[in-house]
Order: C-alpha cells, then structure tokens, then sequence
C-alpha cells in the first residue's frame, strides 16, 4: 500500500520511524508567554498517534516581536520548565521533537509588545498596516544573538532539533524578499546579500546546539505577491542553505501570511497537493532531505508525493488535528478508521483569525487535551439492570455523533432519521463541486458507527404520537432546523407568475426551486457563510443574474478568518453579479424587493425574478417540548436546540451522555460535578 511513508529517515544525528511530519502551526494554547499543560497533552497525543516528528509551534526571539497574544517567548528562561514538560511527553512515545524558533519582523503589530515592529525596510505589512523600524546594523545582531539564545533555551528544554522559520511570517523572510528588503548596504540588493541574515543565524545556532541536534530551515518557494520570491530564487536560497553544510533539512512553505495567507493553510477550494512544485523543484538542488507540505489529508496522497520525487517527508497538520492517531491508523492500513480532514479551516485556522484557543470541527477533544470531558459509563451504572435505551431522532451531524458518543459510552442507541439518507444540511453543501470534500464530516461518522455497529432508520419520521412507542428509557432531539422567512415578507405568498419566487437557499441546492438563465435572482444573506456564496457561484454557473445583499459592511464576512473569501471574491470577477453591502430589505411587491440602506437611509427597489434567502433558521423542537411535557426524559442537541454551525452540533452530539447522565436520575450533587 505504501512504497516510503513508513520507511525511517535520518535527519542528521535523528532518525525518524515514518515520514509523517506534525508541521509547526499556532495553537493560541500559552498563558503568559510561556507553555502550558495543554501543549504538553496536545503534542502528546500526536507523539502517542504515531506522527514520526513533531514540530512546535513558532517561539519569539526577541521582545520585539510580539504579533499575537498567546505567543510563547523564547528568550525568557521560565520557558525551560515547559519545555521539559512537553518533551518528556513525547519523548516517552519515542517521538523526537524540534522546536522552531522566529522573529516575525514586519509582519506583525506593536499592539503587545508597545514597541516599533522591526523590519529589513519600511514597508508595511497590509494586515497590520504598521510601517516597520529599519533595523540597523546592531539590530541586526541582537536578533542573531536571540535565535542563538532560544536555540539554546530549547536545547535545555529536552528538544531534538530546531526548525528556523525562514518562510511566510519571518523577519528572515522580509530580508529575503525584495518586495520588503529594499537596503543598499550589505544587507540587501541581490540575493545573496539578501540571504545574509539567515545565513548568519544559521551558522549561530549550529555552534549554539552542536553536531548532535537536528537542524532545519524552513523557506518560501513563491510568496505570491508583487516583486516577492519566486521558486527561481527559493532554489537559489535552498542551495546557499545546503552549503553551509549545517542544515539537516529544508521545509517548505507557499505564500505569505497577511498578504497571501489563503495559500498557507489553504481551505478546500484549492486541491491537495497544490505546493509540490516547491520541493520538487528544490530537491533536485540539494542533497538534504526536502518536507513537502500543502494540504494533505490521505495517507495515499502523502505516499504518492514521496514516491514520485516531490519530497522526502510530508507535513500533515490539520489532518492530524482532526485524528490525532492518523499515522497508526495509516500504518494499521485502516484507512476508513482515520477521520479526514475537511479543509473547512471553521475551528482550527478560524479560531486564531478570532484570537480563541485551535480546535477542530470534527474533533472536539482537541484544545481540550489537558481538561477532557468526565467520562460517562452506563455500564458501569446498570449494576446488573438493562442498559439505558436512548432513541436518537434525527441524523444530521449533531444526532450521528451523539449515536457514537452514547454507544461508546454503553447505551443501547436507536437511530432514526426522517429522510432517506444521514447527514442533514451537510449533504447539501457535499453536492456542490467546490464544497463536496464537507461530505467526509458525514462519512467520517457514518465509519465509526459501522465499527461500533450501530444501524440507521431512514426514511421513518416521528412524530407526538410515537414518542412513547419507541420504549426508550431517554430521547435525544437532534431534528435540525428549518427555514424562516424574515418578519418582513412573513405575510407574502409569492405564486403567481407576476410575483418573486421567495425560497430558503437550501431549496435551490435540494433542486426544488432552478432558476432560468437570463434570470435574476436576489440573494438575502445574513449568514455571512458559504450558504449565500454557494449559492451565487451556483446561480451564476447556470447563467443566472444575481444581486447579493447582506446587511453586513463586508460580503460573506465570516468567510475571511477560514480564507475562502479572497478566493471567492476572486472568481466573481468579471461575472454578472451585483453587490449591495450595509442593506436591509422592507418589503416585496411583485417582483422587486424594497430595501434600506441602514448607514446613509436610503431606500430602493430592486427587481428580480427569485429571491433566496439565507437568514437564521427556526429550531425544530417541537418534538422535545412534547417529550418533557410526557415526562419522558429528553435533551435537545444541534439545531434542534439552536440553529448554528456545525462544530456545535458535534460537540453537543459528544456531550450527550454526560447530558443524559443529567437527566436519567444523577443526584444534586453529581449534577453539580459534571457541570463544573
């Protein structure tokens, strides 16, 4: 099945088991600046799942550099302890692990530190919009001296290695490129007075750490941006490193993040595999082993690229976020056991756009690693009875896994499911081409249910009526959502040939509703989400008009922290849609929808043949409501509950039985526990 991902590497003085890399990424789990216990169980269940190195996360150099709140500072010496800490802990599975170490230069912001962000010159980063110091020439060597220093700090804390951060956010970085190193003296112009700074700290931190730890750098092969690097020059600078003769490995990234953040930690609008032509092109320059990196999520994949000659060593983050156990379960050949990532960047790359602690939408355990859930076993609480029998209604995400989570915890689970098929509303996003990879949510959960055996009633719905024939000791409501018409067109009917269309966007994707081309629909998102763009993209395909309109002052806003947004907004050029930002609508009459501009008070009346909507949702509940008022013990979970995304319907689905536990008799007290 595999030619190379299970075959060892040596890495200098390391040898590796797999090639299987768990790549540097932020994780936002610091407090103070310095490590924490989640980190240790965080890089400890990787390290116990297999992974054949593990690469922390960036840790700062200098108090210069300070770009975001949660940033572990290397150069304070209270790190070491934590340090120990996590590499005791990996170490204990026979992992080895490095420690990449960075200044992130200009590509930051004062906010933190309360200090000028340093850079090679006075070029401002477009994200943080905050012109640089150009540091001089005693800077310079302060900075060197600070890689040498954490270098140093982290070799005490028990690490293998270190990896430089050259690449996409690295004051190394705005020397390399001539987009932000414009100097005149020796310390920009060409290329190779450009790779100064990095080859300096290179040679530092190799007589800092000595000849028995691993040394690596990671570099840009094509920042994406106006006058920046390019794969010529990346090989170029992947050959200087080589030279010296003290590098053990060269890791690779695409873009720069800020500027073109989308290609770092793409979503799944760009295929896997999409970057290979940066360690391909530089492996076949240099004799060290070569990281490939862009998006892999299937061990196959990850093969292919070593066997074809891209790369020696595949980094695999998120997908090892989502499966913690992705390389045993690859190298147990147990593929339909590992839980793929979705590329969905809703929880992990998301939630640091949003300054929170990474997470997983499939995967709640992770960011949770060191604080788990209680664990609940009806087993060990039947004492001899019957184990309770749990009904589950619905099976959309949140219902598919509380039928996991309740049988892993011993509960005898029925799960029943209106429609023909599981999945709820994930079903409908999977159908669309450039959303169908969300469908590996839904046979991810569908894989694990098979394992544990537990079987699906389609097509049967439940209604008040049937609650009590379902002789189940507790029911989970798990019924989803369904579409509701914003109070201002609640009272229009809209049937007649002389009148809008008005439809949930879901009805378009469910081909209930399919607009002619030469058409023009309306789209209404208050969502802010791939509904509404979706549903764009799938009108314009077809030929449709489309006017979108969004209260919002952004289009799709929520769509910028997972890094679909400039994408998407890339490939509306050119077409025939219109944009309306900061708009409310008042009313329909015929064919025109009645609109309010709430900044400046303007009203207008734009016409269209359909309009879509993709506003909040109404709780499917009423099947709760009826169980409680027949005492029977019941909880509400996902949209069923509150309509919201789906990293909340899962995470619900797995606190079901700490839930039911609740509500099948604990006493005051044990309710008191499970609560805190």
């Amino acid at each position: 099945m595999y030619d190379y991902l299970f075959s060892p590497l040596k890495l200098g003085p390391i040898t590796l088991s797999n090639r299987i890399i768990f790549s540097a990424h932020l994780t936002n789990y610091a407090v103070d600046q310095l490590p924490t216990d989640q980190h240790v169980k965080y890089y400890q269940a990787r390290a116990n799942g297999g992974a054949g190195l593990i690469i922390t996360e960036e840790h700062s150099v200098h108090p210069t550099d300070w770009p975001y709140e949660k940033l572990i500072h290397g150069f304070d010496k209270k790190v070491i302890e934590g340090y120990r800490a996590i590499t005791n802990a990996v170490h204990a599975h026979g992992t080895p692990i490095f420690a990449q170490i960075n200044h992130n230069g200009s590509q930051a912001s004062g906010m933190y530190s309360r200090r000028a962000v340093w850079g090679a010159s006075p070029i401002y980063d477009p994200l943080f919009r905050e012109v640089p110091h150009e540091v001089t020439e005693d800077e310079i060597f302060e900075v060197i001296d600070g890689y040498a220093n954490v270098a140093k700090n982290a070799i005490e804390g028990g690490f293998d290695g270190i990896e430089l951060q050259c690449s996409h956010s690295s004051i190394v970085r705005c020397f390399l490129s001539g987009a932000t190193n414009h100097r005149s003296d020796r310390w920009g112009g060409d290329l190779q007075n450009r790779s100064r700074l990095m080859l300096e700290i290179i040679d530092r931190v190799r007589a800092t750490i000595g000849p028995d730890k691993a040394l690596g750098v990671r570099i840009c092969g094509d920042e994406l941006i106006e006058g920046g690097m390019r794969i010529d020059e990346a090989v170029e600078v992947a050959k200087a490193v080589d030279a010296t003769k003290s590098v053990d490995y060269i890791n690779t990234s695409i873009g720069v993040a800020t500027a073109s953040l989308f290609a770092i930690e793409a979503s799944m609008a760009i295929p896997p595999g999409y970057s290979l032509f940066i360690p391909s092109a530089i492996r076949k320059e240099v004799s060290i082993p070569v990281v490939g990196v862009g998006r892999f999520k299937d061990p196959l994949q990850a093969d292919k690229a070593i066997a074809l000659g891209h790369c020696d060593l595949v980094g695999v983050v998120r997908g090892q976020i989502a499966d913690p156990d992705f390389a045993n379960k690859a190298r147990g050949k147990d593929l339909q056991a590992i839980r793929y990532c979705l590329s969905c960047n809703q929880e992990c790359v998301g939630r640091m756009g949003l300054n929170r602690w990474l997470g997983c939408i499939e995967n709640p355990n992770t960011g949770r690693e060191a604080t788990p859930e209680e664990k609940v076993n009806f087993r060990s609480k039947a004492k001899g009875q019957d184990y309770p029998k749990v009904a589950i209604i619905g099976a959309g995400p949140a219902g598919l896994q509380a039928a996991i989570s309740l049988s892993q915890a011993g509960a005898i689970v029925a799960l029943i499911e209106a429609s023909p098929n599981p999945g709820g509303q994930i079903l409908l996003g999977a159908s669309l081409p450039a959303r169908n990879e969300i469908g590996d949510l839904v046979r991810n959960q569908l894989n694990a249910l098979r394992e544990l055996g537990v079987e699906i009633t389609t097509n049967t719905k439940i209604t008040e009526d049937d609650l009590a024939e379902l002789n189940a000791d507790a029911i989970v409501v798990a019924s989803g959502s369904s579409h509701n018409k914003p109070y201002w067109i609640s009272d229009y009917q809209g049937s007649d040939e002389d009148q809008m269309s008005i439809s949930d966007v879901n009805w378009l994707f469910e081909k209930r509703v399919q607009p002619k081309a030469g058409e023009t629909a309306i789209i209404f998102d208050e969502l802010g989400f791939h509904q509404a763009t979706s549903a764009a993209t799938y009108l314009l395909d077809r030929g449709v008009n489309v006017v979108f309109i969004t209260p919002s002052m952004v289009i799709a806003q929520d769509l910028g922290v997972t890094l679909d947004l400039e994408l998407w907004r890339a490939s509306m050029a050119g077409r025939n849609i219109t944009f309306l930002r900061n708009t409310l609508g008042t009313h329909v009459a015929q064919k025109t929808l009645g609109t309010l501009n709430h900044i400046i008070g303007k009203t207008d009346s734009i016409y269209g043949d359909h309009l879509f909507l993709a506003t909040h949702r109404r709780s499917n509940n009423e099947l709760y409501h009826h169980a409680l008022q027949a005492k029977i013990p019941a909880i509400a979970i996902g949209d069923a509950l509150s309509p919201r995304r789906a990293h909340s319907a899962i995470l619900e689905g797995q606190r079901a039985p700490q839930s039911l536990a609740l509500v099948l008799g604990e006493s005051r007290s044990s309710r008191l526990g499970a609560l805190r």
